[in-house]
């Protein structure tokens, strides 16, 4: 997009006479309803969310407390480039407490927006006060350090990296990873970072590899330091989807919460596609409703969704993995049996085996856990600074267990190091960390706790965590101190699934006039999934295409593949540092207008 069509838009020729109604709470519909009303220039009362849940946020969520222990299924790591996450929170502004000094009961009775700070700003800040950099990115053999920091690629793995950038994703198809590299690759250094760090398995399609690489080339000279990776203040709920939900409630969008929908009735009519009913189950007594739509009704849904049927234990129940199909997904299931446009859900949703994973969130108070946290990377957890600086990877776990211990705190009720909010003004200070692991291989029989990690309680996947911290000596000592929450996740990679053009719908299908699709299994040519990036694009997309904006487009994709000095240090990184023949080459360049181009 660039500065220079950076426009306030004009108003949409009728929009005055339209209704939004976005199926889903997550990220992609928060996101389309604010570009609804900021670039689509519609009054917030015409706008209505709806969620099957008792609260919005989808992926990104963060809940509990410090006495019965938080949990977050997931966390992002983003980086400079999410150029339409930025956009959008460059107008969201952020939270403040209404009043400083009052005791901590909830979050969101007790904040307001901020008329001086915006969402962005805040990530900003925080990020360039305290610049990440992982402290220890790998290790093996019960908490010994991988300090070598090269990627561990041979030549032939280099040439595989480059012959995939060079296929194009039509003649990859259904490739899997596995079925593309030797199997030499998964052994390297690289994969351990890109397995780890992206969720992505041997299983899944080579295709979203491939533009991971493209897309993220320029991290490459990082990837085991982190450097450049961006975590916002506190988890994503409080810090994102809070602050934009009490906007959204200011501007007069209506959330309907504990509303499933069923069904949209779509009329046909010489390929143009026209959604004509929603049909729904409301509040808990499921009463059935169906609201009448016309051309002038813009329909967003969510389809399929990522934490689907998450289930969640406790420290001694482990967390039991659900398989039915859930609404989300029926939901889908439902629209794409009347047209081939809008897609095959099927591809992601009938291999819970090959999507599933098992995370967990520790809680600690007082806990020698951060004198073991402490020891791993030099820095104090209590600090406010980050402490693993991202996910710190177990290389010979059968688990192949990651944990991190971002800046604490990581919830807004949360009491560590100078922050000790209150739920009642005489409570006694005390330090609480909250810590995140997962695991790829939930089925695989853990190496100290002899169990499947999906069978396994909040004590026992910790258990075999610090065995592998090399902590064995202290699980007593850390377990009086500790609860933990694990988290089934049984659609958590369904969006990396082997799949082929079609078998994701296009943002707007083709003849639809009032339909749009939006988040992670939609098809957005050169984007990845698995980012928050890659849902609110598909929001600016389906609002600006739905309403006719033109004098406005969605930010363009972060070009780094098309960059030499990106492609040329991405070289250097994969051959650990030199290029065959470089010397040559700055030989014969050496004296002409080119010799810049290897600095």
């Amino acid at each position: 997009m660039g500065n220079y069509n950076n426009v306030i838009t004009s108003r949409p020729e009728g929009v005055e006479k339209k209704r939004a109604w976005l199926v889903g709470g997550g990220i992609a519909s928060l996101a389309a309803a604010a570009y609804l009303i900021r670039d689509g220039h519609m009054a917030g009362e015409k706008i209505t969310i709806l969620e099957q849940l008792d609260i919005n946020g989808g992926c990104l969520d963060g809940s509990g407390n410090a006495i019965d222990g938080y949990i977050m299924r997931g966390g992002r790591e983003m980086e400079a480039h999410y150029e339409c996450t930025w956009d959008l929170f460059s107008f969201i502004p952020d939270l403040k407490r209404k009043d400083p000094d009052a005791p901590f009961t909830s979050p969101e009775p007790v904040l307001v927006s901020d008329p001086d700070r915006t969402v962005l700003k805040r990530i900003r800040d925080v990020n360039q006060w305290d610049p990440n950099s992982s402290k220890c990115r790998l290790m093996s053999s019960c908490g010994e350090p991988d300090r070598d920091p090269s990627l561990g690629l041979s030549s032939i793995h280099v040439m595989e990296l480059t012959k995939l950038t060079l296929k194009t994703e039509e003649e990859l198809g259904a490739t899997t990873v596995k079925e593309f590299f030797s199997d030499s690759y998964f052994k390297t250094n690289m994969w351990y970072f890109w397995t780890s760090m992206f969720a992505m398995e041997t299983w899944h399609s080579v295709v979203e590899m491939r533009r991971y690489m493209l897309r993220f080339m320029h991290l490459m000279p990082t990837m085991s330091r982190l450097e450049h990776i961006l975590f916002t203040t506190y988890n994503q709920f409080e810090s994102m989807v809070l602050p934009l939900q009490i906007w959204l409630k200011s501007k007069g969008v209506n959330f309907d919460l504990n509303t499933q929908v069923t069904d949209l009735d779509i009329e046909i009519v010489d390929g143009e596609k026209t959604v004509t009913a929603i049909h729904l189950l409301r509040g808990r007594s499921e009463t059935r409703e169906t609201i009448a739509t016309t051309v002038d009704d813009l329909v967003f849904v969510t389809n399929g969704s990522m934490v689907e049927n998450s289930t969640t234990g406790s420290t001694h129940e482990p967390a039991i993995l659900n398989r039915e199909t859930g609404a989300c997904w029926q939901l889908w299931k439902n629209i794409a049996a009347k047209d081939p446009a809008f897609g095959k859900p099927e591809v992601f949703c009938s291999d819970i085996d090959k999507s599933k994973f098992v995370s967990f969130t520790i809680t600690a108070t007082d806990s020698p856990i951060a004198d073991l946290l402490k020891e791993f990377t030099g820095v104090d957890p209590y600090s406010h600074k980050a402490v693993t600086g991202g996910i710190m990877t177990i290389k010979d776990s059968s688990w192949l267990m990651s944990a991190t211990c971002n800046r604490q705190p990581q919830y807004r009720s949360q009491p560590v190091g100078g922050y000790q909010p209150k739920q009642h003004k005489d409570d006694p200070d005390k330090n609480v960390l909250a810590i995140w692991a997962y695991g790829l291989f939930p089925d695989n029989i853990g190496d100290f706790v002899k169990k499947k990690m999906s069978d396994c309680t909040g004590e026992e996947l910790l258990t075999e965590l610090l065995y592998h911290w090399g902590a064995k000596d202290r699980i007593p000592a850390i377990m009086k101190t500790v609860k933990v929450v694990p988290c089934m996740m049984p659609y958590v990679t369904s969006q990396f699934l082997p799949r082929v053009k079609g078998d994701r719908p296009e943002v707007i299908p083709e003849g639809s006039k009032n339909l749009a699709f939006l988040g992670q299994f939609t098809e957005i040519p050169d984007d990845c999934v698995f980012t928050v990036e890659y849902s609110v694009r598909s929001a600016i997309m389906a609002v600006y295409k739905l309403l006719g904006i033109t004098d406005k487009t969605p930010p363009e994709i972060y070009p780094s593949k098309d960059d030499v000095h990106v492609i040329i240090k991405a070289s250097e990184t994969m051959y650990n540092g030199s290029i065959p023949g470089e010397h040559l080459l700055s030989h014969l360049l050496k004296g002409t207008s080119l010799q810049g181009l290897l600095k």
